[in-house]
């Protein structure tokens, strides 16, 4: 098994972009648009040095009037969600450099954060888990696990899921970091660098394989009760072969929703995994679902909605085709994405008109916005997190 280099990453992000490294290639202009509103910015506050420019998928979570965030070199900060202050700041580094040009690698946070059980867990390139308390930020344990945990982990039915690089998925008891079961997956020698987050629901535990398949396994004890084909390896190149499913399911009432790169977007019985309907989407970013909509981003950048109980496409808008946009949040009336040149844009959500712009960070947004109650928490690739009030 072999994870795209950092050459072809670049290589294989390029063709997601839908972009060339050619001099002849036309540079990429933002549409032209006239505000309908100017962006209300709360308050800022920096921590760490966010991830920089390194894979790390370190969504920000909340809970109750809390905003917790962390940062790729293992500083993890709690705000308070109305003002932005730290109410607590810890270093999750287990032997922290004491000169700050000392090469210490010990924590490279990566797949997190998830709120449960009174507790924050956070996953490492290093193969670790890090259970902090939630009140004080104090470490509670933190354990070994086979794998980079590249992914938010899942709660349900008493245990933490992580997902890893490995294929394995583990399931670990939230006070203890006990494994209590693993399940091992395919995995194709060439992939995205990516992972799809577990979903728990029913008393089972969904994820996306690197395969192309979506698995459902028993929560009590990881066996599996189905998997389905999401997309098949098809295409002459490497790359045309990737069907990663990256993407967190998402679980609605006795359905689930899932896409695949150089897949589909597929809706299943979450019972017995039958296929109900799917349409020819390919993305690599989560979905998101508000009431009988989903919303997504595709791998070049077009934005679609589209009927849940069908799948027919309402609208869509490709003027931010190759801009790497991040997974759409909706926000009140809005669709929320930011891009990677730190640009941040509002769609009206029944049109999917572009109606507000603003430049925040030119370091780029590399994770979706939060809504927390009628604020959304953004967090830029340089360690910025920015409170925005909803129009």
């Amino acid at each position: 098994m072999k994870k795209l280099t950092m050459a072809s990453l670049a290589l294989c992000m390029a063709s997601l972009l839908g972009c060339s490294s050619s001099d002849d290639e036309e540079e990429l202009v933002l549409p032209e648009i006239v505000n309908q509103f100017e962006t209300d910015v709360v308050w800022q506050e920096s921590i760490g040095d966010g991830v920089e420019h390194y894979f790390s998928r370190l969504t920000p979570t909340f809970y109750q009037s809390t905003v917790y965030v962390a940062e790729r070199n293992g500083l993890v900060a709690a705000l308070d969600s109305s003002s932005g202050d730290t109410l607590w700041e810890v270093d999750t580094r287990e032997n922290p450099a004491f000169w700050p040009w000392e090469d210490d690698d010990t924590a490279k946070l990566s797949g997190g954060i998830l709120q449960a059980y009174g507790k924050l867990y956070i996953g490492s390139e290093h193969g670790e888990v890090i259970a902090l308390d939630r009140e004080t930020g104090e470490v509670v344990w933190r354990k070994t696990v086979p794998g980079e945990a590249l992914s938010t982990p899942a709660a349900g039915d008493g245990l933490v899921y992580v997902n890893l690089g490995s294929g394995k998925l583990l399931a670990l008891h939230p006070d203890t970091g006990e494994e209590r079961w693993q399940f091992e997956q395919e995995v194709p020698a060439l992939t995205l660098r990516g992972l799809s987050s577990p979903t728990s629901a029913n008393g089972g535990v969904l994820v996306g394989e690197e395969s192309g398949k979506l698995s459902v396994l028993i929560a009590e004890n990881g066996f599996m009760a189905w998997s389905t084909d999401i997309a098949l390896a098809k295409g002459a190149s490497e790359f045309e072969r990737l069907v990663d499913v990256d993407t967190k399911p998402v679980v609605v009432g006795s359905t689930v929703y899932t896409i695949a790169y150089n897949g589909k977007l597929a809706a299943l019985d979450v019972r017995n995994g039958n296929v109900l309907w799917d349409r020819e989407y390919s993305s690599y970013r989560d979905l998101s679902v508000e009431l009988n909509t989903i919303y997504l981003v595709d791998s070049e950048g077009v934005l679609y909605a589209l009927d849940r109980e069908s799948g027919i496409e309402r609208w869509s808008q490709s003027a931010l085709r190759g801009w790497y946009l991040t997974t759409p949040a909706v926000a009140g009336n809005y669709l929320v994405v930011g891009d990677q040149e730190g640009n941040l844009h509002w769609l009206d959500k029944q049109t999917g008109q572009l109606v507000s712009r603003e430049e925040f960070d030119s370091s780029g947004f590399f994770v979706e916005p939060i809504v927390v109650d009628d604020t959304l928490i953004l967090y830029t690739r340089d360690g910025e997190v920015s409170a925005v009030k909803i129009p």
